[in-house]
């Protein structure tokens, strides 16, 4: 099988770009928790239950819920990424069930990230 180049990844990216990210009408947030094992560990779990609680209590219906796996900052964990159409991504990080109630409430309901609580701006990506 032939070495894959750089530019072959890069195709590959941008071929299945619109899986990885939110389209308008079909989602209004995405919500990644990261679920590999020193996430687990420390919690992530918990972070998934109380989303999925917040979302049922909200009525949402254009949330979706996604899991992923370590995102390479284990002392951080649990984290959880917030994607709202039209906006940048922001990546939240030391997360306990508190800190992702009020990300939930004020960040997916309202549109206004928690900065507090962030790591980062800008989804997973890679080249």
């Amino acid at each position: 099988m032939a070495r894959l180049s750089i530019a072959d990844l890069q195709n590959v990216r941008d071929r299945n770009k619109a899986t990885f990210t939110l389209r308008k009408g079909e989602y209004k947030a995405k919500i990644v928790v990261h679920m590999g094992t020193c996430g687990i560990a420390a919690g992530a779990r918990n972070i998934m239950t109380v989303l999925m609680k917040e979302i049922a209590l909200s009525g949402r219906e254009d949330t979706v819920v996604k899991t992923t796996g370590c995102g390479g900052l284990c002392a951080r964990e649990p984290m959880a990424m917030i994607e709202l159409v039209d906006q940048t991504p922001v990546i939240y990080g030391n997360l306990n069930e508190e800190k992702i109630t009020e990300i939930f409430r004020k960040h997916v309901m309202h549109g206004n990230p928690v900065e507090k609580y962030a790591l980062a701006l800008g989804g997973e990506t890679f080249i």
